[in-house]
């Protein structure tokens, strides 16, 4: 029997990843859209099953669990990402609630496995080197409301023989990026020869491109691993070297203005994950 896959968040800068890898394993996929035209517009392939729900997070149970009969799995992506926005939103406390009316109708349902995704900023950062061990801390709205999740889904499913994964991921770019966003704004900028401003760069991050991201949430979507996962390179480098090494595909280093912005004093000096043995990057 074809399993059927439920993803929330599909047309999203991670969403589109998983389906892509998802789409060529045979399997039955059914993905939630705000509206028609959006499903549409913005559909890799044809095939796919669609639901439609102008706001996913105001959905009760009995919605859900409505959407959700004959699946085998949930993938749940969708949450506020807005740049410069999502850390401090109050959006977030939405989404927590939605959350859990979802995992509630994945009871209903009879679902068998759930798939949650997580961030690296609900670690204690100041371990510097975090593994799945890590002790929590969360300090924005986005980490608390996303370990508040992990932790309330973490038994509860358990205790309705539901399998739960919990995907953590760190820093992420690539295809479908944001501008706003590090790595895509400085292709913008090499591309058209314009300086691009930086901190110092010192800081210590682990990178991972979106493509392989999204192969790694697959692996662990399609295999029987449970519990907390990091999805990272576990490959530490500073801002700065990346930047040049980006700089160095448009021949132009020169561009790199480092220390022309100030560097946040609360930022860690170092966030890098350690992956978990059963994946490969």
């Amino acid at each position: 029997m074809i399993r059927t896959i439920f993803i929330t968040g599909a047309t999203g800068f991670v969403g589109r990843q998983v389906v892509q890898s998802l789409s060529q394993k045979g399997l039955k996929l059914r993905l939630a859209f705000r509206d028609v035209e959006m499903a549409r517009t913005k559909l890799l392939e044809d095939g796919y099953e669609i639901v439609i729900s102008k706001d996913l997070f105001a959905e009760e149970s009995e919605w859900w669990a409505e959407q959700l009969q004959g699946v085998d799995t949930v993938l749940h992506l969708a949450w506020v990402t807005e740049p410069g926005k999502y850390l401090e939103s109050s959006e977030n406390m939405d989404c927590l609630v939605g959350s859990l009316n979802l995992a509630r109708g994945a009871v209903q349902a009879g679902v068998r496995r759930f798939v949650g995704v997580g961030t690296c900023f609900e670690y204690d950062l100041s371990e510097g080197i975090l593994s799945i061990d890590t002790p929590l801390n969360p300090i924005t709205p986005y980490a608390s409301a996303k370990a508040a999740l992990f932790f309330g889904l973490e038994h509860w499913l358990k205790a309705h023989s539901i399998e739960f994964v919990w995907c953590r991921l760190f820093y992420l770019y690539g295809e479908g990026e944001d501008p706003r966003r590090l790595v895509s704004n400085l292709r913008s900028n090499l591309e058209i020869n314009k300086p691009v401003e930086l901190t110092s760069g010192e800081q210590i991050r682990d990178f991972l491109d979106v493509s392989d991201a999204g192969r790694m949430i697959s692996e662990v979507l399609l295999s029987d691993q449970t519990g907390p996962v990091n999805i990272c390179s576990g490959v530490p480098i500073t801002v700065r070297r990346l930047a040049e090494q980006i700089a160095d595909e448009y021949g132009r280093r020169d561009l790199l203005v480092f220390g022309a912005r100030p560097d946040n004093l609360i930022d860690p000096p170092c966030v890098v994950g350690i992956p978990n043995s059963e994946l490969h990057t």
